[in-house]
């Protein structure tokens, strides 16, 4: 390809400033290039919640978003996950305590499906039924938290602390802790995508039932 074409090539491209969610203040992410719109869709950007906020105390938390609309020089993003750096949640771990995780995949008031990563971190050693009751509380308080909330307010209760704090307070009951944080909150599927799975569910089952009729 000659210089010249190459030239006209990125002439004809476009710049699109590419803006977090609404629930994120609608803060810049970078720019993104495109020779037409639904280029853009569907692309990734990665940064931390301390990049966000102006925070250097939150560089431990990765945020992952993905552009779901595109206007005419902006790229309009949908949270796709948050995570703790594994170096932060490393510097949790000492010696001769237990670090006690759990995996929950739930749906939200507004039928989002997450999947939510809490981890709990003891004093001490604790012993196996105390661990088992601890992870027990966890998945109870996030089960309870998503139920209650829409996709959003739980991805707001865990960006801000609400969620790690609430299970802090209650697990500690069963034995002290140092600190519990949410690992990783991710989206796994839309509610149409919900609900289409639940319809083919349904319609298999049906199948099933004519089959052993």
């Amino acid at each position: 390809m000659s210089e010249r074409s190459v030239s006209r090539q990125q002439r004809q491209k476009r710049w699109y400033t590419v803006l977090a969610p609404e629930s994120f203040d609608r803060a810049e992410l970078g720019e993104t290039p495109a020779n037409e719109p639904e280029q853009v869709l569907g692309r990734t950007i990665e940064t931390t919640l301390g990049e966000l906020t102006n925070d250097a105390g939150a560089n431990n938390v990765k945020l992952t978003f993905a552009v779901a609309d595109v206007g005419s020089d902006a790229a309009y993003t949908e949270f796709r996950s948050h995570e703790h750096t594994r170096d932060y949640l490393n510097s949790l771990v000492r010696r001769g305590a237990s670090k006690i995780a759990a995996y929950r995949t739930v749906l939200t008031a507004d039928d989002y499906r997450v999947r939510i990563q809490p981890v709990a971190f003891t004093t001490q050693s604790a012993d196996h039924s105390q661990e088992r009751a601890i992870r027990r509380r966890m998945i109870d308080l996030v089960e309870e938290a998503a139920a209650e909330r829409s996709f959003e307010a739980l991805v707001d209760s865990v960006v801000q602390g609400r969620l790690s704090s609430a299970i802090y307070g209650e697990a500690r009951t069963i034995y002290p802790l140092r600190r519990v944080e949410i690992a990783k909150l991710t989206l796994d599927a839309h509610p149409a995508e919900v609900e289409a799975e639940q319809e083919t569910a349904v319609d298999v089952d049906r199948e099933d039932a004519d089959v052993e009729a």
